[in-house]
């Protein structure tokens, strides 16, 4: 009798060295997701500082994840395209230096906001190239580990940023993503592996070809990722549950208050404890996608976001709310991790390293756009 044999397992070396990179590439990225989340509990310090109220001191925040969807694609198309991840990792840690430099040295407003948009542009770049490089381990476990470090790092930076701000002054929660720049020359040593090829002129339409280059191929558009489902679906999921997890980030320990009457300290404990337990627990998530299937998994990553939506918004305890939170955050770095590899399943090895920049624009602009629909759902419905 024949039978099929399954595909060996990698060495307990191969493995070894896999948890290294991640390792190393989530330390990367977690100082990133710090600078989103960090400045919250210094805010106020911030608007008296600054003289300015708090809806305008909000836009220290707000501009940081408009940086960091300008940031991806930008450093994506010209220092990955012309050096791959060293590249873009050489520009993004001028720009977070450079931005830090500024917020800290800023007189007012509009300079300290254009420090932080600087530094969420450098802070977008090391995202992106920690996701590159673990995009070589096509079995989604390295890419797994970078998101559940991007993700405690988005959950740490909350206590992170406070505690700066009470031992430096209200400036230094503003410039975490300074803390990634420890990693930056191991992360270069691992960016010298083979570097992400260029893109390749497109071929001559073969006989029988119905695809021939169109007017809009010419203009360098990336036509060919943003035609392949596999790519849309994945990236599209990836908005959606990055969209629900960063209004959650903001809405859910402001409810949280209103149920408890908690103090800010005490609700931010708790909510970024629920985070951070999803956010670790995503890991049984990446072990188990193998097991789950494509179909099964995006379905669950689906269903599990919506499900922590409606937890966190209208459930009439607290404890719910944090569990909804805390499921938001396992869906989203589980998801973030795994549908990075569905997301250039279907594409040629030359267009990975732009599908996965493009793929992670869709995560910042859930991170931009969650507070804001947070802030509306907040000033509309009374969501809290």
């Amino acid at each position: 009798m024949t039978t099929l044999s399954a595909p060996s397992a990698p060495s307990p070396a191969v493995r070894g060295a896999a948890l290294r990179t991640g390792l190393l590439l989530g330390a990367l990225a977690a100082p990133a997701s710090m600078g989103v989340s960090g400045p919250s509990l210094a805010l106020p310090d911030a608007a008296r500082a600054l003289a300015v109220g708090p809806g305008a001191a909000a836009w220290l925040m707000t501009a940081f994840g408009l940086g960091m969807a300008v940031g991806t694609p930008l450093l994506s198309a010209t220092a990955g395209r012309r050096h791959g991840p060293a590249g873009i990792i050489r520009a993004a840690a001028a720009l977070v230096v450079l931005g830090a430099l500024l917020v800290l040295l800023a007189p007012g407003l509009p300079l300290a906001i254009a420090g932080r948009t600087l530094e969420a542009a450098g802070a977008a770049g090391l995202n992106v190239a920690a996701f590159q490089l673990a995009g070589r381990d096509r079995s989604g476990r390295t890419p797994g580990l970078v998101a559940i470090g991007s993700a405690v790092g988005g959950t740490a930076g909350l206590f992170v940023g406070a505690a700066a701000a009470g031992a430096l002054g209200w400036r230094a929660a503003l410039v975490l993503p300074l803390l990634g720049l420890p990693f930056l020359r191991p992360s270069l040593r691992l960016a010298g592996g083979p570097p992400t090829p260029a893109p390749a002129p497109a071929p001559a339409p073969a006989p029988g070809d119905d695809t021939p280059r169109t007017p809009g191929n010419r203009t360098g558009l990336p036509l060919d990722i943003l035609r392949d489902r596999r790519f849309l679906t994945a990236t599209g999921l990836m908005l959606a549950l990055s969209t629900v997890n960063f209004v959650l980030l903001y809405a859910a320990p402001r409810r949280v208050t209103a149920l408890t009457g908690w103090s800010a300290v005490e609700t931010g404990a708790a909510s970024s404890v629920a985070a951070l337990a999803g956010a670790l627990l995503s890991w049984q998530l990446v072990r188990a996608a193998p097991r789950l299937g494509p179909v099964r998994l995006r379905v669950l990553l689906a269903l599990g976001s919506a499900g922590a939506l409606a937890l966190a918004a209208a459930a009439p305890w607290a404890v719910a709310v944090l569990i909804g939170s805390g499921a938001s955050a396992l869906v989203t770095a589980g998801g973030q991790g795994l549908l990075t590899g569905a997301a250039t399943e279907g594409l040629p090895p030359a267009r990975h390293g732009l599908a996965i920049g493009l793929f992670n624009l869709a995560f910042l602009i859930g991170v931009a756009a969650g507070p804001a629909l947070a802030a509306f759902a907040d000033q509309t419905v009374q969501f809290i």
